[in-house]
């Protein structure tokens, strides 16, 4: 038995993003992710792993995902631990 819809990250960031304009016009959670079509559960979790529309200065799965990657501030990857 399928185990439900296969998102791309670029609909998943829209997704994400259409959650925020909804809770931004004062919906609640369960009924942006009723509009969305997914699950409170599956939203919680995207917001966790890809980061909110605000999560930039962070750096996101979906911004490594895009070959961003983490750079410290001389431009070049850390690779120590």
């Amino acid at each position: 038995m399928p185990r439900g819809k296969k998102f791309t990250a670029e609909q998943i960031i829209g997704k994400l993003r259409e959650a925020e304009v909804g809770l931004a016009q004062g919906k609640t959670v369960p009924e942006v992710v009723r509009k969305l079509g997914v699950t409170e559960q599956t939203y919680y979790r995207w917001k966790r792993e890809y980061g909110g529309p605000r999560d930039g200065a962070r750096g996101s799965r979906f911004a490594h995902q895009l070959g961003n990657g983490c750079r410290c501030a001389s431009g070049r990857a850390s690779l120590s631990s």
